[in-house]
């Protein structure tokens, strides 16, 4: 799939869930519990978009790591950066040894890249400059913003829902009220399906980051190399999921918590052969695969 449809894709999505939020008020007809819905949700995300980076490096015991300590990891990111014409971020590394990465920030002038020591010691010098292209695709192409107002619009549908619960009590004697089994099915599905919907543009987001930090890189398939490593150290070594890790899971390139028995509509990112089928699709279309890559 190409990048301009998994814009396309990403832009489909945010658009049904904003007619969601707007068919649920409509159906429910309380214009000042859409306006309480939709000014709560905004300002909780509204925090969450202006603190994600801390929460996210917070959740990985993540700490700032010197060009001294890691002399690879500056130069990699920095000839990334100025190759994308970007300011370069803060760099941390977090001492898991799972091996996993995650970038995070609001815009390039206040992102954060983080590496576990677990993927610094798993993959090759070539693997996690193909990772780090990844991650610095997620800042550029403003996937934090985007996953906000996914968020963001998601929250408001489930306060909606919430509401709901009272409206029976505050419209009994309306006769255009929406009848109490309705009611109760809107509070079950309407969540549901924004959460549905949520996730599937986390997942969107994961294939455009691939496809653009291949692009960045020149190598595509130096980072499917790295997804099939990952997938492997993630699988042997699940994370706890514990409350702060759970919220910032989706930043990461490879989900970090024990896979569940649940369908594959929950799962915050797309599956990983997928993602490695589409890396040396790309590989084969740019010729990148008969080019050696030089350190």
């Amino acid at each position: 799939m190409s990048s301009h449809n998994n814009g396309l894709k990403t832009a489909a999505l945010l658009g049904l869930l904003t007619g969601l939020i707007l068919a649920v008020g409509y159906w429910l007809g309380g214009s000042g519990g859409l306006v309480l819905a939709v000014i709560v949700s905004l300002a909780t995300n509204a925090i969450s978009y202006f603190y994600s980076d801390k929460i996210a490096l917070r959740s990985m015991g993540a700490r700032p790591v010197s060009e001294a300590e890691f002399p690879e990891l500056h130069r990699m990111v920095r000839e990334l950066a100025s190759e994308a014409g970007q300011p370069m971020p803060r760099l941390y590394v977090s001492p898991a040894t799972q091996p996993n990465a995650f970038a995070t920030g609001r815009n390039p002038e206040h992102a954060a890249v983080a590496v576990t020591v677990g993927i610094t010691r798993l993959l090759t010098l070539r693997e996690l400059r193909g990772v780090i292209g990844h991650e610095l695709s997620h800042v550029y192409n403003r996937d934090i913003l985007i996953s906000s107002v996914a968020a963001g619009l998601a929250g408001i549908i489930t306060m909606l829902a919430q509401l709901a619960f009272f409206l029976p009590f505050l419209s009994s004697d309306d006769e255009d009220s929406p009848n109490p089994a309705g009611l109760l099915l809107m509070m079950i599905l309407g969540p549901l399906a924004a959460s549905i919907i949520q996730l599937a543009i986390s997942r969107n987001r994961e294939f455009q980051a691939d496809a653009s930090g291949a692009t960045l890189t020149r190598d595509p398939l130096a980072l499917a190399s790295a997804l099939e490593k990952i997938h492997y150290g993630t699988q042997k070594m699940p994370l706890p999921a514990d409350g702060q890790l759970a919220s910032s899971a989706h930043l990461m390139i490879a989900n970090p918590l024990k896979a569940g028995g649940l369908s594959s509509l929950f799962a915050t990112h797309p599956p990983m052969q997928e993602r490695i089928r589409r890396l040396h699709e790309q590989a084969s279309l740019s010729g990148s695969a008969a080019r050696p890559y030089r350190q």
